[in-house]
């Protein structure tokens, strides 16, 4: 049998807010926006033409939750956005105001550049070298 992670949940201030800077400045798609009891919401969304993991947008609901917003993974890069033309996405990431925290490299396993979401969580642009 098969398994797959389907979602990966990431603690957010705002619904809206995150719903609209994945959209806007990353160009990912609404996959599903279901209103659940006690004013939570389950807000999927994922990169156009993405198949599998989608992120599943949390509205932090507790102050440990808020503590944890924008610091998911301790500091390190703890989401990776693959793509197959680093370059015309990065520019085009650079020009809906995403903001990067390094030049762009080349590493042995494809190129790639940091960059910091709306809470400042690192994620990676990367495009990896294909055998």
């Amino acid at each position: 049998m098969a398994h797959m992670i389907s979602a990966i949940t990431l603690v957010v201030g705002s619904y809206d807010e995150a719903l609209a800077w994945y959209r806007d400045k990353l160009g990912f798609v609404l996959l599903e926006d279901t209103p659940l009891d006690g004013g939570k919401r389950w807000v999927r969304v994922a990169p156009p033409g993405g198949q599998g993991t989608c992120l599943l947008l949390a509205e932090a609901a507790s102050e440990e939750q808020e503590a944890r917003i924008g610091n998911q993974t301790g500091g390190r890069v703890g989401f990776f956005l693959e793509t197959g033309d680093f370059w015309a996405d990065y520019e085009a990431m650079k020009s809906r105001g995403v903001r990067f925290e390094e030049t762009p490299r080349e590493e042995p396993y494809g190129t790639v550049a940091v960059f910091r979401d709306l809470h400042g969580n690192l994620w990676d642009l990367l495009e990896p070298n294909r055998p």
